[in-house]
């Protein structure tokens, strides 16, 4: 690949495929989507700890696997809007699959909470039982699973500069205005 095919694709990864759907140059959607499944999620961890601690847990059982639904749904949303930035990013590159990687991850985390939001419900909840060590221990493991994915998510924005604006278009706002 050379130099200037590489700032082509540069120049392409950083246009949306759909203003309308994905978000507008310089904005992505797909950012402050992930912030929904990332807040339940580590929400319904400590839910789940703290329901092996407190007397009475059942409002903190319910509580997680409510967090855990809406993590999903809100994992969906992004990952639809996540994808179409993906579509941007010029194929056979590294930044491609670091996208590939990083939409996989979230995949199979957002598989593996559904999952475990299914094992909830086919238990039921019995009054004043507290989450099991199987769940919580699913829902640690898709959490850590989900700050690798993160990480890389991370490196798609502030290495490889996907979806992220030209620095000529950033340099604005660090222009200071001269007076006459």
């Amino acid at each position: 690949m050379t130099v200037n095919s590489g700032l082509e694709g540069l120049r392409q990864a950083k246009q949306p495929v759909s203003g309308a759907l994905a978000g507008p140059y310089g904005h992505p959607f797909h950012p402050i989507l992930v912030t929904v499944p990332i807040g339940a999620w580590v929400c319904s961890l400590v839910f789940d700890i703290a329901s092996r601690i407190v007397h009475r847990p059942a409002f903190l059982t319910h509580g997680s696997a409510w967090l855990i639904a809406i993590g999903v749904l809100g994992a969906l949303a992004a990952a639809c809007v996540g994808f179409l930035d993906l579509f941007a990013i010029p194929t056979g590159t590294p930044a491609f699959r670091t996208g590939l990687v990083h939409m996989a991850l979230n995949l199979a985390v957002t598989a593996a909470y559904a999952a475990g939001f299914a094992w909830r419900q086919g238990g039921g909840f019995p009054e004043g039982q507290c989450v099991g060590y199987g769940q919580l221990a699913l829902s640690a493991v898709s959490l850590a699973t989900l700050g690798v994915s993160g990480y890389l998510g991370g490196k798609l924005a502030y290495r490889y500069g996907v979806r992220v604006a030209e620095e000529s278009v950033q340099a604005e706002g660090y222009r200071t205005r001269h007076r006459p």
